[in-house]
């Protein structure tokens, strides 16, 4: 009777799996040498949709439904034992079938190894025959997979039991390591060195004495510490790799910033002095142990969530290693991390008794913190930006962007000069005739402010402004631009590659459909100046490069990244690599931090595991692509697939700003492709 049953099921099963959406199953490749004669080849089957369950495979005659992982009889001299199955197996009684089925709810991994020496290449071909239940409907399907192995050595990590954990105790000190390497050099990014004036003035209000300086300095250490190892490991493992950074991408949270940096910077032009209320300070002397702990601390937390929005390719990478339920790699990574951001704001903690000591004696204090005022308000335009973009307001488009910068450094340069004053300034000192001068040092600052105010002047025209991309709102948000109006009869963005670029060639790209409407305007600066082809879709940039055979490129980006236009304008500019990036490939822009008004339609939205939600809007559905299939969540983040979605590169390319060496890996990329066609 049962077989009866199974027969019947099955019969039913091949007439659903026509009608069904084989998207409830997504499967990952991934392959490994073991030492100089193994290699681990593993399938992961990854459910993609509540209330689906995978069958495992067949462990006992009597289960009737299963998957099942076929090589071609090509290959099967290669294979060593048999395939591995590694998950969470739910052993049950279904109740529609009425007999015994192993299935999982999440993911799967099947795992066989391959006797393959380390220089021999092959490449091994087959199928998974898998059946999923979907309600009281049974569909199965299958899925192909290439598996292409090269002539290598084995990985450092692989091998015996001694071998790894000596292997792991290593890796654990190369990531403190690098984590701590990766925190002294996020000082040097905007979003951290922007905060450097608001915590000198924060520590020069409120260190009186050197032991409170020192006090200070060490609270602000450690609540730095604290919220990236503690809190930060907590938020990701809680909410899942994705709440940090969109926290730092959150309008509501960069309009915060945006206030906080306009008061901040009105305050260092000498309009107000920023206290608390008179009874915050009565109640915090009651309890003088503890009296800055608090204000200390939301400083350190604004620093750090303002800098994920730069530190995004190592938070991000930590973040998302937590939600995968690995906690060791992310502690060490966010405390090594944390330690070095801390140190340099700790020793700047010990100068403000110093500071006011000096300023008593004459005012360049003061005019340092004017010429911080203004830079505060020039970077909390950023912020403002960073909002107005992922809402889609269009109320800062770069031109206005761009104008009130130069308004803002143009006042700069004159306050140099001493040709304008604020009520805290002191007159110009005097030489020995008693007429006032200029230092040397206020001149050359003046010159630079205002050398940068012509720099920038073209841009309101439409230059591209390389040094500033990374600030600077998309360049699909200007009115105007006099390069657009010169090309307007030579080039077209529909059909082809623009030619008034020397390295564009006759080969046409079709016109992105997807999204294009909205996303067009968002595209930065290199794509437009240079009449570079992206797609906003997945699916529909895949399906392109299948079409014309090309590599896939997948850059995960986002409107609110810095790093990423920094990548853009200094890198992907380049006549060499621009040639590549425009003849030998099809790219696929996913942007991660677009929602308002950029939401997906009904039927391809959702339940994501990563994200812990429903996927409605297209930002939402690329970061699951990134967390899920690709395991990170930091931007930029370049990955090269080929046509069956197998990478190029076992690795992603990130933030790196080396012409030469993003050059090389596109030639190697382009190298192994041709390899598999």
């Amino acid at each position: 009777m049962k077989n009866l049953l199974f027969i019947l099921f099955a019969s039913l099963s091949t007439l659903v799996s026509f009608s069904q959406d084989s998207s409830a199953v997504k499967f990952y490749y991934s392959q490994q040498r073991l030492n100089d004669k193994e290699v681990s080849l593993t399938i992961t089957a990854k459910v993609t949709k509540p209330g689906v369950k995978l069958f495992a495979l067949q462990k006992t005659p009597d289960e009737a439904v299963f998957s099942k992982v076929n090589f071609d009889s090509a290959v099967t001299k290669y294979l060593k034992d048999s395939i591995a199955e590694k998950g969470n197996i739910v052993k049950e009684v279904d109740p529609v079938l009425q007999m015994n089925i192993q299935a999982v709810s999440d993911s799967v991994q099947w795992v066989q190894v391959i006797n393959m020496a380390d220089t021999d290449s092959a490449i091994i071909k087959g199928n998974v025959a898998y059946m999923y239940k979907i309600g009281d409907e049974f569909p199965s399907a299958e899925e192909t997979f290439r598996f292409v192995v090269m002539p290598g050595k084995a990985d450092q990590n692989a091998g015996s039991l001694a071998s790894a954990t000596k292997s792991k105790k290593d890796s654990l000190l190369w990531l403190f390591l690098l984590s701590f390497g990766g925190g002294l050099l996020a000082l040097l990014t905007p979003c951290i060195y922007s905060m450097i004036p608001v915590t000198v003035s924060f520590f020069t209000k409120r260190s009186k004495t050197p032991q409170e300086g020192v006090r200070n300095a060490i609270y602000y250490s450690v609540s730095i510490i604290l919220i990236f190892t503690v809190i930060g490991t907590a938020i990701s493992a809680i909410f899942g790799g994705s709440a940090l950074y969109n926290l730092s991408t959150n309008w509501i949270a960069n309009l915060f910033f945006f206030l906080l940096f306009v008061v901040f910077g009105v305050s260092f032009l000498g309009a107000f002095e920023i206290e608390l209320p008179s009874a915050w300070a009565t109640k915090a002397d009651s309890k003088a142990s503890t009296k800055n702990f608090g204000g200390i601390f939301f400083m350190a937390l604004t620093l750090v969530i303002v800098s994920f929005s730069c530190t995004a390719p190592i938070i991000g990478l930590l973040a998302v290693k937590v939600s995968q339920g690995n906690l060791i790699e992310p502690i060490v990574g966010f405390f090594g991390f944390s330690l070095a951001l801390s140190l340099p704001f700790a020793f700047f903690a010990f100068f403000p008794s110093k500071l006011n000591n000096l300023g008593k004696a004459g005012g360049w204090l003061n005019a340092i913190k004017v010429t911080l005022g203004f830079l505060e308000l020039a970077l909390a335009l950023k912020f403002l930006s960073n909002a107005d973009q992922v809402m889609n307001w269009r109320m800062l488009d770069r031109e206005v962007f761009l104008a009130l910068w130069i308004v803002i450094f143009l006042l700069l340069g004159i306050y140099l000069l001493g040709k304008l004053k604020f009520r805290h300034d002191d007159e110009l000192p005097k030489n020995d005739f008693g007429i006032p001068f200029l230092s040397v040092t206020r001149l050359f600052f003046a010159i630079a402010s205002l050398t940068f105010v012509v720099y920038m002047i073209p841009g309101l025209w439409g230059a591209p402004l390389k040094v500033l991309s990374a600030f600077l709102p998309p360049m699909g948000t200007q009115d105007f631009s006099a390069n657009a109006a010169q090309s307007a009869n030579t080039s077209t963005y529909k059909g082809s590659v623009a030619t008034h670029d020397s390295s564009a060639t006759l080969t046409s790209l079709p016109h992105p459909v997807k999204y294009i409407d909205i996303m067009k305007a968002k595209e930065p600066p290199v794509v437009v100046q240079h009449g570079l082809v992206t797609y906003f879709d997945y699916n529909e940039a895949l399906e392109i490069a299948r079409k014309l055979k090309r590599p896939l490129m997948i850059d995960f980006t986002g409107v609110t990244c810095v790093n990423c236009r920094e990548m853009e304008g200094q890198v992907w500019s380049d006549p060499e690599v621009m040639k590549r990036l425009k003849n030998d490939f099809v790219i696929a822009s996913l942007y991660v931090d677009v929602h308002k008004g950029v939401d997906i339609p009904i039927s391809e939205q959702y339940y994501s595991q990563a994200l812990g939600k429903q996927v409605e809007t297209l930002g939402e559905r690329n970061t699951d692509i990134s967390i899920s299939r690709f395991g990170v969540h930091s931007q930029p983040n370049y990955f090269f697939l080929d046509g069956k979605e197998q990478r190029l590169a076992p690795e992603g390319y990130g933030h790196d700003l080396s012409v030469s060496k993003f050059t090389k890996h596109l030639d190697d990329v382009i190298a192994e492709y041709k390899k598999r066609q």
